[in-house]
Order: structure tokens, then C-alpha cells, then sequence
């Protein structure tokens, strides 16, 4: 079960989702990657397939490419799917969603799930994960989320409305189907620049959904802060630091 971890019903989460059905470009423009050490470690030796589910515009699916092996690009947006494409025209790109991806059954030795597993109807997303893996598979989840243990990045978080980020006993939710769990933490700094953090901010589903109002008053918090308080130019590059969490699991044995 979770433990201290974003909570939303299934009316509000369907919502929150919706916001990132547009914005591939500006989505993959100003998100950041992941570590190199994160996606080495939830391959395992011998994988040569993988399906990315919520894959979004590719963040993860590039690098799963990059390191050989064939992968399937699952996302409910043509918009991000259409930057993935752009961007990787050797992935499959499939429009569908993580409960029902019409994927044939044991077709991969990985699938994996980035900034996007909270988004789904957990208990049907590990079913159709299951469904998917080959035998000898695994799934990985993984979330990047700001480094809220330095002490100007937690108060930018609260800024950000960034309420994504984990405590420290923080388990993701799953079905009974999935088991013998294990876990890694990887941090590591994105360089970017303050105008990149405003950027940033408005990428998140709070921002997207927020009215006029409320989104005025995020960038007028985050330019005090980033440049009044802090005292840094518009294009000065900062080093962003960021805690990346990566779970594994197994299919439980029948």
C-alpha cells in the first residue's frame, strides 16, 4: 500500500490527467531526463524488450532505445506521442492506456512506468503489467522529483505546488500480482536556469489546471524568489538537484 504518498480519488485523478493530454513540445522541452545510473540498474541482463506505459514524449523510452532494447510506446495523448515519434521514429508508438493497451500478451522482459504510474487505476494497470511480461520479467516504476533535502529547493517545491514528492517510507501502490519489491534512490542535478524553472512549473498539473488567477500568482512567487530572494539573473544557469526513485517487481507466483 502507499505510505506518504500523493492521494487523489478517481474523479480527481482522471482530471489531473487530462492536463497532460496537449503541451508535447513544451512537455519535453522543459522536463528533465533521467539519470544514466537509474536506467542501468531496473534493466536487467537480458532484456530485450520493453513497453513504456504514460510514456509521454519519451523521456525514458529514448533510453531504453539508446541501450538496444525494442520498445513500445504506450500513451493516451497523440500530442506527446507525436513529439516521441518525432523524436525516436524507431519506437513504437501505440495510443492506449496503461490498463488496456491491447499489447500481446508476454511481449516484454520490461515495462516500465516514469512520472506516471499515479496516474492510473492501480489494481488494472497491475493486471494488464503482468499480463504483458514474458517469463523472467520485471516492472519498474520510476519518479523524478525535486531534492526537497536542500533547504532552497524544499521552500521552491512549496512554491511550485510540487506535491509529488515522496516521503522517505513512501511505497508505490500495486495489486497482489507484483512482488519481491526492491528500490533505489539516484541524485543527481539538472543544469538549467531560473527562466527553466518558471518553465518547469508550468508543466505540472496544478499549474495547467489552475485558473488565470492562480497561475499569475505561482510566476509572480517563483520570480520573488528565484531572483529577488535568491538574487539570480533570468539565464543564469543553475544546477537543479533532483531525487530520482526507482522501484522493481516480479510477477507474483501462482
Amino acid at each position: 500500500m502507499a505510505r506518504g504518498g500523493p492521494k487523489f480519488d478517481d474523479r480527481r485523478r482522471r482530471e489531473l490527467a487530462q492536463a497532460f493530454m496537449a503541451g508535447g513540445e513544451h512537455y519535453e522541452r522543459v522536463r528533465p531526463g533521467y539519470p544514466e545510473a537509474a536506467v542501468d540498474w531496473l534493466v536487467l541482463p537480458g532484456a530485450l524488450t520493453a513497453v513504456d506505459l504514460g510514456a509521454g514524449t519519451g523521456k525514458l523510452s529514448g533510453l531504453l532505445s539508446a541501450r538496444g532494447l525494442e520498445v513500445t510506446a504506450v500513451d493516451p495523448s497523440p500530442d506527446m506521442l507525436g513529439e516521441l515519434r518525432r523524436l525516436y521514429p524507431r519506437i513504437h508508438a501505440v495510443v492506449g492506456t496503461a490498463e488496456s493497451t491491447g499489447l500481446p500478451a508476454a511481449s516484454a522482459d520490461l515495462v516500465v512506468a516514469a512520472q506516471a504510474w499515479h496516474w492510473f487505476d492501480v489494481p488494472a494497470a497491475t493486471r494488464e503489467v503482468v499480463r504483458l511480461l514474458a517469463p523472467g520479467g520485471c516492472a519498474a516504476l520510476v519518479w523524478n522529483q525535486l531534492d526537497t533535502s536542500v533547504p532552497w529547493v524544499h521552500r521552491l517545491s512549496r512554491i511550485m505546488h510540487a506535491g509529488d514528492v515522496h516521503k522517505p517510507d513512501y511505497h508505490p501502490p500495486a495489486g497482489p500480482e507484483l512482488t519481491g519489491w526492491e528500490s533505489a534512490v539516484f541524485r543527481w542535478q539538472e543544469p538549467t536556469s531560473t527562466l527553466g524553472i518558471v518553465e518547469l512549473a508550468k508543466s505540472r498539473s496544478y499549474y495547467l489546471r489552475a485558473s488565470a488567477k492562480h497561475r499569475a500568482r505561482v510566476e509572480a512567487n517563483l520570480d520573488w524568489y528565484l531572483h529577488e530572494h535568491l538574487g539570480h539573473e533570468d539565464r543564469e544557469v543553475v544546477a537543479l538537484p533532483y531525487v530520482t526513485q526507482v522501484w522493481r517487481a516480479f510477477p507474483a507466483q501462482p
